[in-house]
């Protein structure tokens, strides 16, 4: 009995120490892209190029011990070289100026208006994630935990979204990989934006001609959709398929964190009715992968049921219903998902599946690529079945008491808050 405690006592100090020597293998919790063949960063004219050669970020190196503990995610892509076209915001069709900082905790983004009324964003591909690190975890030195914790986000998975939802007929923000130097137009901005890997797209919000829809010339956020059918009750609905087809196609591709404030709405007028057809915005945990020892151990259904690696089966589909969905799907028949389940299995072909991946560089496909597309190509498959568990789900589902994320000031009845078509409750 004595010898297996000491066993006990020595694995447990050995766990300790691999976990403590993975956490403290760095002391960064920040860093921006890498230049590849450019000495001097703020030395160069980049004017005289169209183009520059960057890694995304290399802060997430790891040796063997780190890898076991902490996962090999996709340290590989943000540190390969990639070939990145170079943006100055005078070249932009139309004059732009920057209206302000936004982004999330996480990514640092300048939003951007022409003269047209189009809103645009520069979402920053490297992320930030030190105001999520606790003060404990400051204190004992193991922040790298959270900070690691991006590596598990695919930096170019956003290029390969955007190309599905065009085959899907899903509306996107057609976001586009630039480097931004430094530059006049930046002004103050320069310090913290020059010199950046970002995803330049549309914003959710704003002139809507960018989209080519007829009868549809504004994009708002999900709070003033709700506001418009609060005072529009009867003349005010959804594009359920649209919605229903979404909802499934972010099972796809993995992406667990859709929460209301991403997503937009395009407004579409039909004589004197208002038909909203969402689109979905920040693809950042598209095609998550989540490995090693220590995330595995965080991340379970109990504690975190949303948080899950994108594998060719969906591990737990109850963590990925949000209050997103019981709010604007609760009351979708069940035709609506089988029925937009099977158009998207004819939709996604393997065909369609696999140009999608065109977008990415040779060296991130040969990373990544095959694998990826072998794992969406197992849940199209399995499409079906999970549509009709998601409405379960959403039957079983109790009515919503609170206000969605973002939807916080808007005056509502208990009733309204519970559903998008409870406007009268």
């Amino acid at each position: 009995m004595k010898k297996v405690v000491l066993i006990m006592v020595f694995l447990v100090a050995l766990f300790a120490s691999f976990t403590y020597w993975s956490l403290s293998s760095t002391d960064k919790t920040f860093d921006t892209c890498e230049i590849i063949g450019l000495s001097d960063v703020n030395e160069i004219d980049f004017k005289k190029y169209d183009s520059v050669i960057v890694a995304a970020s290399t802060l997430y190196e790891a040796n063997s011990i780190k890898n076991v503990m902490q996962g090999e995610q996709y340290r590989k892509a943000w540190s390969t070289p990639v070939k990145v076209p170079i943006l100055y915001l005078n070249d932009l069709n139309g004059n732009v100026n920057i209206l302000e900082e936004g982004g999330g905790q996480q990514t640092h983004s300048l939003k951007l208006k022409k003269d047209d009324g189009t809103l645009m964003t520069l979402r920053s591909v490297s992320k930030d994630p030190s105001p999520l690190v606790p003060k404990i975890a400051h204190t004992l030195g193991i922040e790298n935990i959270v900070v690691d914790g991006i590596s598990a986000q695919h930096p170019y998975a956003a290029l390969v979204v955007s190309e599905l939802s065009k085959k899907v007929k899903i509306l996107n923000t057609i976001p586009k990989l630039v480097f931004l130097p430094k530059q006049g137009k930046l002004s103050d901005y320069n310090v913290k934006y020059g010199n950046r890997l970002f995803l330049l797209e549309y914003e959710t919000e704003g002139n809507a001609d960018w989209l080519g829809l007829k009868n549809v010339d504004s994009l708002i956020d999900t709070d003033d959709l709700q506001k418009l059918k609060i005072k529009n009750t009867s003349k005010v609905g959804i594009n359920v398929n649209i919605l229903v087809r979404a909802r499934l196609f972010d099972l796809l591709i993995g992406d667990w964190d859709r929460h209301a404030k991403q997503w937009g709405w395009a407004i579409e007028n039909i004589g004197d009715s208002i038909n909203a057809v969402p689109l979905p915005c920040d693809r950042d945990n598209a095609f998550f992968n989540l490995e090693g020892v220590l995330p595995t151990l965080i991340s379970n259904n109990t504690f975190l049921p949303e948080v899950q690696s994108f594998e060719s089966e969906i591990e737990f589909l109850p963590g990925l219903i949000s209050p997103f969905d019981v709010y604007f799907m609760r009351d979708i028949p069940r035709s609506v998902f089988e029925q937009e389940a099977k158009q998207l299995q004819l939709l996604l072909t393997d065909k369609a599946i696999e140009s999608s991946f065109d977008v990415w560089t040779d060296e991130i496909f040969e990373l990544d690529g095959k694998e990826l597309i072998a794992k969406i190509k197992n849940r199209r498959d399995d499409l079906k079945e999970y549509a009709l568990q998601f409405h379960q789900e959403l039957t079983n589902s109790e009515e919503l008491t609170e206000t969605l994320k973002g939807s916080e000031d808007i005056e509502m009845t208990k009733g309204q808050m519970s559903c998008f078509n409870c406007v009268n409750k």
